[in-house]
């Protein structure tokens, strides 16, 4: 597996953080906590737009992957029909968002401070970023076919500085939802250009042409493969922002923040996991054709360095977490806060074991257990929810967050020894 693969990766998904570290305390204290707390319920649904893509994108590393070794279809073809799948699907989610605008959905957060009408507009924008974000899912899977992790992460960096800039400058002026919310809107547009001519560039320098038609048998075979994948992108992502809708519907948009803080904090340690399996899972995907009887052995080695990593990153940053929070926000955090994040910490060590396995059953082509494994989770998940946080608040939030990521490390390791191992 390539080092420098993961270096790019780390770099593209860490740099946004450093940006995030330095703007969103100054963000907070300019736009207040409800502000910032549906701020970042906006964040949460953009991410989760990316989902729409049915699964596509990763379809489409696959199809083009197998299409370099001759053994797939056009690569012309496969685009086009992905992109006419994703725009269809990102169509479907912005019709999705709008009618929930127009039934005004937003009163289900308790946030005083701001007016209905502002939230109303501000969802009618993130609308428009629903197939955006769709779209550059696609176009993304076919610069991660060619490998093209360099571009990959320098287009995440100028987006994740857009994500939290974009906010903070139109803050110094203004603290109306729209225009915050407008900036998200712009650079998901930018980021889609950039992702569309990086791919399209791939595919011209392979030697290939990039004007292909729609194809039903490509269509077909691209809904097959990531079909299973798709339950797994819509209801993980699920999964995973719930809880800031749940504190946010049960305690207030205040709350919120008082959760987002140390998750924020505590969860972008991930990345360096994320780093890891994104290049982990083409390249065991290769080795399962090309040396299987490598694969387990490749994937066990990755596995202990990720465990090693984590846990002593975790203990280290549970034991400093109030330091870095204050040092972060510039003023003495709570109780509360403190305890959900060092909460999460242990989840996150839980969450980064199932990342392996997960990487491991979908590089053996086992999408369909990840999926049902989440479409049983997510009920219990919910529940966990419901009772922790009436329970303990936002703590309980932490403590069903790091359950659900134990409960959900066990059965993929399960799966991952039963179905895991072995040649494909």
């Amino acid at each position: 597996m390539s080092y420098r693969n993961i270096l790019w990766n780390l770099l593209g998904l860490g740099f946004p953080l450093i940006v995030a570290a330095i703007s969103m305390p100054k963000l907070l204290a300019i736009i207040g906590a409800e502000r910032f707390g549906f701020l970042a319920l906006a964040w949460s649904l953009i991410g989760y737009a990316g989902a729409l893509d049915l699964g596509i994108g990763r379809a489409v590393t696959q199809r083009i992957s197998a299409s370099q070794s001759g053994t797939g279809s056009d690569v012309s073809s496969i685009l086009a029909t992905a992109i006419r799948l994703t725009l269809m699907t990102g169509a479907v989610g912005m019709a999705l968002v709008i009618l929930a605008a127009y039934l005004d959905i937003h009163r289900i957060i308790n946030i005083a401070s701001v007016p209905g009408s502002e939230l109303k507009s501000s969802l009618l924008l993130l609308a428009v970023a629903i197939p955006l974000q769709a779209m550059s899912a696609t176009y993304r899977g076919v610069n991660e076919a060619y490998l093209n992790f360099k571009s990959i992460s320098l287009l995440r960096m100028a987006l994740g500085c857009a994500n939290f800039l974009g906010p903070y400058c139109i803050s110094l002026y203004t603290s109306e939802m729209p225009l915050l919310i407008a900036s998200l809107v712009a650079s998901r547009g930018l980021a889609l250009w950039f992702y569309r001519n990086s791919a399209y560039r791939c595919i011209i320098l392979s030697g290939r042409t990039v004007c292909g038609r729609y194809s039903r048998i490509i269509a077909k075979q691209l809904l097959q493969f990531g079909s299973w994948f798709t339950v797994t992108s819509i209801v993980g992502p699920l999964m995973v922002q719930s809880d800031r809708f749940f504190v946010g519907a049960m305690i207030s948009a205040a709350a919120i923040t008082v959760y987002v803080i140390p998750y924020e904090v505590v969860t972008q340690a991930l990345v360096v996991v994320g780093a890891i399996t994104s290049v982990a899972f083409p390249t065991i995907s290769k080795m399962l054709v090309s040396s299987p009887r490598e694969a387990n052995s490749f994937f066990h080695a990755w596995l202990i360095r990720t465990v090693v990593i984590m846990t002593v990153s975790m203990g280290v940053l549970s034991y400093l977490l109030p330091d870095i929070l204050t040092l972060w926000l510039r003023q003495p955090v709570s109780p509360e806060s403190v305890s959900a994040g060092r909460i999460l910490t242990i989840g996150v060590i839980f969450n980064a074991v199932g990342s392996m396995y997960f990487a491991l059953l979908h590089a053996k082509g086992h999408s369909k257990l990840t999926a049902l494994l989440h479409i049983v989770e997510t009920p219990l998940y919910f529940f966990l929810l419901l009772y922790f946080i009436r329970q303990y608040g936002v703590i309980g939030c932490a403590m069903a967050w790091s359950i659900r990521n134990f409960f959900d490390m066990l059965i993929l390791v399960w799966l991952g020894n039963k179905w895991g191992s072995g040649s494909s």
